[in-house]
Order: structure tokens, then C-alpha cells, then sequence
């Protein structure tokens, strides 16, 4: 069942909820949700301040929490919604996780892997791409980043 815009748009308000609670918690405001059968399995904000653990950006901890509710490494059938590119890590997992589609709100220039900087899912050595669409929620995603910040400044 591909996702219709009413139900990108709604899983995306979920990622964005996530993103508001990471910034609560001092950390950069990312939030991903991965859907599967059409309902959210997993949700997670960045929290690599709060796990002194460069490696758990929203994206990761939401695609170990999926792999391990689902008892898979793989996820197959599973959508990924993040407020932010993934960067070059994030893209990676995604593609070791072989989710099916990829959503995003914001461009990342400086960290992004996925339509700027490396351009990971275009690599010959890239094992699977999944299906991307940028953009969904961009202009809140970009707004609670700027807003984020400009209060660290």
C-alpha cells in the first residue's frame, strides 16, 4: 500500500512531534518514524547527547527499535520518515536495512548523503536504494532547526 499524501503528511507530523522532543531535550531536533503496514512501529528523536553515542541519530535509533519489535535485521516492507537528510551513517543503515522508501523534510548542504554531498543511494557500491521523495514537511523541519540554532548561538 503505497502511503497516500493525507497519510505521508500525518506520519510526517509524527517525525516532527519527535523533532520538537529532541530540541525539549537539548538535542538537534531530528525525528524519524518508520511505518509498516501502514501504522508507526517505531519513533525516535537524536539522542546522542543524552547516550554520549555519536552513532544515535533519530534515524538509527528508530531502525534498531523496528528491527527489534519486528525480530529483523531487514525492513523490507517498512517506509522511513525523517525531518533531515540523512547523513552518510544514516543512509548507510538505511540501505543495510533495506527500507523500502525513504521520506524527508529538509536538505541537508553540509551533512546530507542522500540528494546532496555523496549522493550515497547513487554509488555503484550502494547494495539497495530505496524509493526517495524529499521534501514532505520541509518548511517546519527547517524552521525548528533554524529556531534550534539560533538559540545555541
Amino acid at each position: 500500500m503505497r502511503p497516500t499524501k493525507a497519510n505521508y503528511t500525518s506520519f510526517m507530523d509524527a517525525a516532527l512531534e519527535e523533532a520538537r522532543l529532541a530540541a525539549e531535550r537539548g538535542e538537534v531536533p531530528v525525528g524519524a518514524v518508520i511505518v509498516h503496514e501502514g501504522r508507526v512501529i517505531a519513533r525516535a528523536g537524536n539522542r546522542t547527547r543524552e547516550c554520549n553515542d555519536p552513532t544515535a541519530h533519530a534515524e538509527i535509533v528508530a531502525i534498531r527499535a523496528a528491527c527489534d519489535l519486528l525480530g529483523s535485521e531487514r525492513l523490507v516492507d517498512a517506509d522511513l520518515y525523517v525531518t533531515l537528510e540523512p547523513c552518510a551513517m544514516c543512509a548507510a543503515a538505511i540501505s543495510f536495512a533495506r527500507i523500502r522508501r525513504l521520506y524527508f523534510g529538509a536538505g541537508d548542504e553540509k551533512g546530507g548523503a542522500v540528494t546532496n554531498g555523496a549522493r550515497f543511494y547513487s554509488q555503484p557500491t550502494c547494495h539497495h536504494a530505496p524509493d526517495v521523495y524529499p521534501g514532505i514537511g520541509e518548511a517546519e523541519a527547517a524552521a525548528l532547526l533554524r529556531c534550534f540554532f539560533r538559540q545555541q548561538r
